[in-house]
């Protein structure tokens, strides 16, 4: 009996942990939503400036670059929470629900966690030799450039994070702890 108590107080503790990073990422998800706003008025009034009055920066080049970094880092963690990432949709429609959670589970843990994991600790280097000689653009007029470096270490962290909050959930639903969906929307075909 203690031994059940004890594995739901731990299950438990995981879904918190899992719901804490959910909220984290559905932050993150909202950045990544401003940074699409703010880089398109940035990129609108960079090409005004160009062909209205003949002025350009290659500061605002870049700043773009540094955005579509940041949207696409910090948006896939969140991608991943609402379950809209990209699969190879075979066989996944026509199966259980059952048989889904346990392909996720195992795609979560054998092939997502590993990987980020994996470039989270391969884009470190990156940043602290960029951080480090505070490496700046080669073009005239441009950026520094450890901002940028530090986005893909934070990204994959952030990813890996969620990928830990998916399976958590996936076996708490296996376990019939947690109910979750696993169907999404179907790309147009």
């Amino acid at each position: 009996m203690a031994e059940v108590v004890t594995r739901e107080i731990g299950l438990q503790v995981l879904l918190a942990f899992s719901r804490g990073v959910d909220r984290m990422n559905a932050m993150f998800g909202q950045l990544a939503t401003w940074l699409v706003l703010i880089a398109c008025f940035i990129s609108a009034g960079n090409a005004s400036l160009r062909y209205l009055v003949s002025s350009s920066s290659n500061a605002w080049l870049e700043i773009q670059w540094y955005l579509f970094s940041g949207i696409f880092l910090f948006g896939a963690s969140y991608t991943l929470k609402v379950n809209e990432h990209v699969r190879v949709d075979v066989f996944y429609a026509i199966i259980s629900d059952r048989a889904r959670l346990w392909i996720d589970a195992i795609g979560l843990a054998c092939f997502l966690l590993p990987v980020t994991v994996l470039l989270a600790y391969m884009t470190w280097p990156f940043f602290v030799e960029s951080w480090n000689i505070q490496e700046g653009s080669s073009n005239a007029g441009g950026l520094i450039r450890w901002p940028v470096k530090l986005l893909p270490p934070i990204g994959f962290a952030l990813l890996t994070l969620q990928g830990l909050s998916e399976l958590i959930k996936r076996v708490a639903a296996l376990m019939d702890v947690e109910a979750i969906d696993t169907k999404y929307e179907k790309p147009l075909q």
